[in-house]
């Protein structure tokens, strides 16, 4: 009895061992990518040179499309996605949270293609106007930390406002019900209020902030797959050249998925930086300042090291990309 019993455990460990390998078999033939509306990252999924790519090495793409860069933080947090793309602010929030992710790459500066809107016929005309006054913005995204340095830039204090956080389907709501007296968003969302809303941009980021777009991956990804995430930065990098040598090329790709028409998509297209490259120390300083802002502000409950979450990329790809 004892022997039957014994044979019958060994037999259910043996077949709880061959789920457990294939299961982890699984996770290492996928890619799980967290992407938003717009971006690279949009056009990199419809060009599909990413999947033939990997798939040469037994490797599936998978997509999911996130609302704004703290949810898709959030996903990368929880084990949902490997991969991801957000403004600057929300890696610094998801690190104080303790999130186990790594800064892999980055876009040039954009500081265009966010701004701070209200309505045409807004008595307000500057940002000191702002004062005791209700703005929108997405807690924890790009525009978050826009809109503490405009405050800072006009002499006043983020207590001087009201924050009204909220996503961008229900920020723009509120905007145009007049809930709020204004909104700080990003592209194409902007381009949108800006064309279809007549909204007046009250500032956008020139000389204010970088507005870099990083791509991300969960720590335990990045340092088992170092030749997939630089495949996948090389892939990323690609494209965005292709986008700066024919932006109306990827206008006519990107509005039909955006449900936007050609004019407003373009205005978001010309905005936007290209050109994917490895985290450089002149970008860790910039983030270390975005980190501390918040921790002064006492949004996040304390100081945080950028240095120790920045993924180093093998020594040939770093050649590759200097040259």
């Amino acid at each position: 009895m004892r022997t039957i019993t014994l044979r019958r455990s060994l037999a259910a460990l043996f077949v709880a061992a061959l789920s457990f390998g294939a299961i982890t078999q699984a996770q290492a033939e996928a890619l799980r990518i967290g992407y938003q509306k717009y971006g690279t990252l949009v056009l990199l999924k419809a060009k599909g040179s990413l999947e033939k790519r990997l798939a040469e090495q037994g490797i599936e793409v998978k997509w999911t499309e996130f609302p704004g860069g703290p949810q898709l933080l959030e996903g990368l947090n929880v084990g949902s996605i490997d991969f991801g793309v957000t403004g600057e602010t929300p890696p610094v929030f998801a690190q104080a949270a303790g999130a186990d992710l790594l800064y892999v790459a980055n876009e040039p500066p954009a500081p265009t293609s966010e701004a701070i809107l209200v309505p045409k016929e807004s008595p307000v005309q500057s940002v000191a106007d702002l004062k005791g006054k209700k703005v929108a913005l997405n807690k924890g995204s790009n525009v978050h930390y826009l809109l503490v340095r405009a405050l800072e830039d006009a002499g006043l204090k983020y207590s001087d406002i009201q924050p009204v956080y909220l996503p961008p389907a229900d920020a723009r709501a509120a905007f145009e019900r007049g809930s709020v007296d204004a909104w700080v968003i990003w592209d194409p969302f902007l381009a949108a209020a800006e064309q279809q809303l007549r909204a007046r941009t009250l500032r956008d980021g020139t000389g204010l902030v970088d507005n870099h777009q990083f791509y991300l991956a969960t720590r335990s990804y990045a340092e088992r797959h170092p030749q997939v995430i630089s495949a996948l930065v090389e892939e990323i990098r690609a494209v965005g050249e292709d986008s700066k040598s024919d932006p109306d090329k990827v206008t006519e790709q990107v509005a039909p998925l955006l449900g936007l028409p050609g004019d407003i998509t373009a205005i978001a297209v010309k905005r936007q930086g290209y050109g994917a490259r490895f985290i450089t120390p002149e970008v860790v300083e910039a983030q270390q300042k975005i980190a501390d802002t918040f921790t002064a502000l006492k949004l996040i409950p304390k100081k945080l090291s950028i240095a120790e979450v920045i993924w180093t990329p093998p020594a040939d790809k770093v050649a590759q990309a200097a040259q």
